[in-house]
């Protein structure tokens, strides 16, 4: 199952929105797009993110809020067509996408809390560090038995091939 949210980024050139992916099993951004507006492509361009980085089977589940770039027909299109079963939250409850919710949290507070942000360009750097070097090679998590997410991947890998 993977869940997914869209958040707001400020900078001092105007807004910046960050969709991201998170796949549920390990805890790992599998997909995330970056733009200085928030139209469907924003999350269309994450889900292709993630369909070539994992590939799933068909059957996949993707949960979400009911946000407009979610409930799009150019975003369900592209999801049907993966195979992906659309899961949606009721409209004003935060928790039913609660880890999408917490990730971002846990971004915000280690990253985009501390600083400000001059330029959308710095900013997306960063944001790209964050997630690709950071938050999924070497951010431990507690439900993963303080291992990063993709530790967590490579040991469950190796425990499957050794059954």
């Amino acid at each position: 199952m993977w869940v997914a949210d869209i958040t707001y980024l400020r900078t001092w050139e105007g807004w910046l929105y960050l969709v991201a992916v998170q796949d549920l099993y390990s805890r790992r951004i599998v997909g995330w797009s970056m733009a200085d507006h928030m139209r469907t492509e924003l999350v269309t361009d994450a889900l292709q993110m993630a369909l070539t980085a994992r590939r799933p089977a068909k059957g996949l589940i993707w949960h979400s809020d009911q946000g407009g770039q979610f409930v799009s027909l150019a975003f369900g299109q592209q999801a049907h067509a993966a195979g992906i079963a659309q899961s949606m939250g009721s409209r004003g409850d935060c928790f039913d996408n609660a880890v999408a919710e917490s990730f971002f949290a846990t971004f915000k507070k280690e990253l985009i809390h501390r600083r400000a942000w001059p330029t959308r360009a710095e900013l997306r750097t960063e944001v790209f560090d964050y997630i690709e070097t950071f938050y999924n090679r070497r951010r431990r998590h507690t439900t993963l038995g303080h291992r990063s997410p993709a530790d967590y991947e490579n040991m469950t890998l190796n425990q499957a091939q050794a059954a």
